[in-house]
């Protein structure tokens, strides 16, 4: 008996004069997924200065929104979601920020939140209570809640241009998609776009953003934010782009946020490119409302 070695070179052997010889084979069909009609295509400098560009034609933005938020246990396998309630999100550059929820059928505020990019308000009005912190999280708590911080909200709403000092690289891929309910696949090509910056007085390079394109309009359609560390912090993905009064903008917004454990989807009705004043992004806090202070 031959060993097992000799009978697995032998059969490598083989193979090639298998494929020669047209023999011994059947023909079976695969799926082919459908390409789309349109494909652009751009250089990296070229996909970069047009992300550039519709950064810099945006001041401001005032949305109205529909917000679906849950609340995952991976590790359990458990989703609570919470119910739908409305809310208007005003973001101005370079860090103004303001989300207001309303409670469902009553209009009256779930909360409101505002933030000028360094600290934060959060004013809770049916626990008359209100919470002040940074934006900058320095020191973790045991409450994932009080890990949270409003500036994933900016991050999320517009896909912000490169900073001087950011380094990046494109790649191309294509993606296979599956339409079950059509029983289709849907080649989907793209452009990825990484985004580091080098580490002060070091070589190493740390990952700030991942964007990724599709090349039927050049739209983003999915970014992912890297905290300090290198971890994937929050994670948005943009579908089924509309025209509103502020130009092309995605109807839906899913924002998952992996180390907390949760998600946001946004379902947008209207956004508005105009302007907002100073007082637009200011809480007035009732006399007597407990006021808790976040490090």
């Amino acid at each position: 008996m031959k060993p097992v070695g000799c009978r697995l070179s032998a059969a490598i052997l083989a193979l090639p004069v298998l494929l020669l010889s047209g023999c011994m084979f059947t023909t079976r069909k695969l799926p082919v997924p459908k390409v789309p009609l349109v494909m652009h295509t751009v250089s990296p400098d070229e996909l970069v200065a047009q992300l550039n560009q519709r950064w810099a034609a945006l001041n401001s933005l005032n949305a109205t929104v529909e917000i679906q938020a849950s609340q995952l246990k991976t590790r359990e396998g458990i989703a609570k979601d919470y119910t739908t309630f409305r809310g208007n999100i005003l973001l101005r550059k370079p860090e103004m920020l303001r989300v207001l929820g309303w409670v469902p059928v009553l209009r009256t505020r779930m909360f409101d939140m505002a933030s000028d990019g360094k600290n934060f308000t959060l004013w809770i009005p049916s626990r008359n209570k209100a919470v002040r912190g940074s934006n900058s999280l320095k020191k973790r708590s045991l409450s994932q809640v009080e890990n949270m911080r409003p500036g994933f909200f900016f991050d999320a709403m517009a896909v912000q241009g490169l900073e001087p000092d950011d380094l990046y690289s494109v790649v191309s891929d294509t993606e296979t998609v599956e339409d079950a309910a059509r029983k289709h696949l849907y080649a989907v090509p793209e452009y990825i776009l990484s985004i580091s910056r080098r580490k002060p007085g070091s070589q190493q390079l740390t990952p700030v953003r991942v964007v990724t394109f599709t090349r039927g309009d050049l739209m983003p359609y999915q970014q992912d934010l890297f905290d300090s560390d290198g971890k994937l912090e929050t994670q948005v993905i943009y579908t089924n782009y509309q025209d509103f009064q502020a130009g092309k903008y995605p109807s839906t917004i899913v924002i998952k946020r992996p180390l907390e454990e949760y998600q946001i989807v946004l379902t947008v009705e209207k956004v508005e490119n105009i302007a907002l004043t100073d007082d637009q992004f200011q809480i007035k806090i009732p006399e007597g409302t407990l006021i808790q202070h976040l490090e």
